[in-house]
């Protein structure tokens, strides 16, 4: 099958890389030509494992493709996703300026009939404001078909070839029969592709990514009065995960989400229910619980350094805002820097992927490390913000004479508090004792 896919970021560049693995001829298209000429020259703009692997293997293979041309991908392709960026207007609500324009250009350029797919998270409604634009610019037939993505970073190429389900939104035969062909090879294992209404699987993006983004709010208030009571919460969540009604995924307590999805989603599912009349109470007070616990690491620090910073200098380990990518965006890494540097404090920071991505987000107001070990030397204490796997286990005679004070703020508790004292240092988690 013929596909173009507009957008060449993240979920773009998964998505067509995915699908000419399947054997379809697939045209990634983006309006950025630098973006383009990197992918043309091998050089993958984001870090997602196995991702570069696969890029490299479809393009020699003749079935991926990298273009400007968004005319001529329309015209060359049957089925068109629109995986555009749709960036947070200042309400929280999903700007569609990017998903409008190639809607229009669609209409423009088409020569047949297309069936278009927005892979882009939009609020409810997009898909008819879609069908409206391209209709008032041709007369010619198209399906325009929802279909969310759920894929996590650091995992998007499992997530995508190996979906727990796909859902899709559409209103035609046709368009139901387009689908079910494309996803086929990822469904072999009996995994359901759910056929509904568009407005249904707009809203069911927008409702799973609240749910887990509020199991991880919840969390972090119960480690929040773990804390104030005396109890420790990991203990507390194989409590509540073994309960089968409840599970363990996204209870883990930390520091807050990030990413481009949660906060995001969560702002827009607030921003819509608004515009249709309805104040929502438990999305809000989710995120307002994640602000809050961004900050929660930075005031450990104070609290133990007696209320100052001043003239201090920590080593901090994680950037991204999660393992395995170098996604900065939302990352409560930024807002511990932020805070220690306005206390007048100086930090030297490691992550394993993301210092470029951090050097343009924060730039050089802090120093960058080469080595996780290397950032500790000469440091008031170690902050750990991102739980990446080479962190987990800590060689504590090493990192000990490194330190000026043995003091370890863990912000995702990965490490045994009573292991870590037991060797001399001050250890601090997330609601554990």
């Amino acid at each position: 099958m013929k596909i173009a896919v507009i957008g060449s970021g993240y979920v773009g560049l998964v998505v067509g890389t995915c699908f000419a693995d399947t054997g379809n001829r697939v045209t990634c298209v983006d309006v950025n030509e630098d973006k383009i000429a990197r992918l043309l020259r091998g050089e993958i703009p984001i870090y997602e494992p196995g991702l570069e692997e696969l890029v490299q293997r479809n393009v020699a293979e003749g079935r991926l493709f990298f273009s400007s041309d968004v005319v001529g991908a329309i015209k060359k392709a049957a089925v068109i996703f629109i995986a555009v960026g749709t960036p947070q207007d200042e309400d929280g609500s999903a700007d569609l300026t990017h998903v409008l324009a190639v809607a229009d250009a669609i209409g423009t350029a088409m020569e047949g009939h297309k069936t278009v797919v927005l892979k882009s998270t939009v609020p409810v409604g997009t898909n008819q404001k879609v069908r409206d634009r391209i209709a008032a610019k041709t007369r010619l037939t198209f399906d325009v078909v929802s279909n969310p993505e759920f894929l996590k970073e650091g995992a998007a190429i499992e997530d995508f070839t190996k979906p727990d389900r796909v859902v899709v939104g559409c209103e035609t035969e046709r368009a139901r029969k387009v689908m079910e062909e494309l996803y086929a090879p990822y469904l072999r294992t009996g995994k359901p592709i759910l056929f509904m209404d568009p407005p249904s699987a707009e809203m069911t993006k927008y409702a799973a990514n609240a749910m887990l983004a509020t199991r991880i709010s919840f969390m972090n208030e119960m480690a929040r009065i773990c804390e104030a009571v005396g109890a420790d919460v990991n203990q507390v969540r194989k409590g509540i995960g073994t309960d089968a009604r409840i599970g363990f995924p996204f209870l883990f307590a930390g520091v807050g989400y990030g990413g481009s999805c949660f906060p995001k989603d969560v702002r827009a599912l607030v921003s819509t229910a608004k515009e249709h009349g309805y104040t929502p109470h438990i999305v809000p007070a989710v995120e307002r619980v994640n602000e809050e616990q961004k900050s929660l690491l930075f005031d450990k620090v104070m609290k133990h350094f007696g209320g100052s910073v001043k003239g201090r200098h920590f080593a901090l380990w994680g950037l991204a805002f999660k393992p395995k990518t170098d996604d900065m965006r939302e990352a409560p890494s930024v807002v511990v820097v932020d805070k220690l540097l306005q206390a007048g404090a100086t930090v030297t920071a490691f992550d394993p992927e993301a210092i470029k991505e951090a050097r343009r987000v924060i730039g050089d107001k802090i120093g960058y490390s080469d080595s996780a070990l290397a950032a500790c030397k000469g440091a008031d204490g170690l902050i750990l913000v991102t739980e990446w796997s080479e962190f987990r286990h800590l060689d504590l005679d090493e990192i000990k004479p490194l330190l000026k004070q043995p003091v370890l703020f863990d912000g995702r508790n990965i490490w045994d508090g009573e292991r870590v004292r037991g060797q001399g240092f001050t250890y601090y988690g997330i609601g554990v004792r």
